[in-house]
């Protein structure tokens, strides 16, 4: 019997595109616990099924050039900086929208707490959010199997540039001194209806 009581199967909400998106991301980095079983070759067709696919062969050639070849789905918009009235506009104290601090977390908490985070931003409207990494400096933590000082640092441009983030990231850069200088990120928010295609 399903959630609801009625006995009917629930249905699976559909996946939005920046889940989709994300899911292919994580499972390209997965691999099987077990190989894909072998599938046997069939045995070696009659000779008489052999020449007649031989003698079709040729006219599937041709219809295969005369179809057009499929359009490539457009790539993801570029990334964009900051524009420079709106840098000397941070650069003299102007606040961002919202800010996420990622100090002290593991890649994989990090990876979601931002994820989580900007999707938030996009909804609540944000145009421009702050995402202190730290700058992984002597007095920072090291968590065993994370790769050393300023491992965020590093990996957090690399997850706002990815393709699967430009729904929600219009472009990044370091952000100001006053904002934390190298160790922190000012990062536009897309809005909802500029993504879609």
């Amino acid at each position: 019997m399903s959630a609801d009581g009625t006995g009917r199967p629930r249905r699976r909400r559909p996946l939005h595109p920046e889940e989709k998106a994300l899911w292919e991301h994580v499972t390209r980095s997965i691999a099987p616990m077990r190989p894909a079983p072998k599938l046997a070759l069939p045995a070696e067709p009659p000779a008489e099924i052999a020449e007649a696919a031989e003698k079709s062969r040729p006219k599937r050639r041709i219809a295969e050039a005369a179809a057009p070849a499929p359009k490539a789905p457009p790539g993801p918009p570029p990334l964009a900086p900051l524009e420079p009235k709106l840098r000397r506009k941070l650069s003299r104290g102007a606040e961002v929208d919202a800010r996420l601090d990622l100090h002290g977390m593991t890649q994989a908490a990090a990876h979601g707490r931002l994820i989580g985070f900007l999707r938030g931003a996009q909804g609540e409207g944000h145009s421009l959010v702050l995402v202190i990494t730290g700058k992984g400096g002597e007095g920072t933590t090291i968590l065993a199997g994370e790769g050393g000082r300023g491992v965020l640092r590093r990996l957090v441009p690399q997850w706002l540039a990815a393709p699967e983030m430009r729904a929600l990231v219009v472009g990044f850069q370091t952000a100001a001194r006053g904002h934390g200088g190298e160790g922190a990120l000012y990062v536009r928010i897309r809005r909802v209806r500029e993504f879609r295609r």
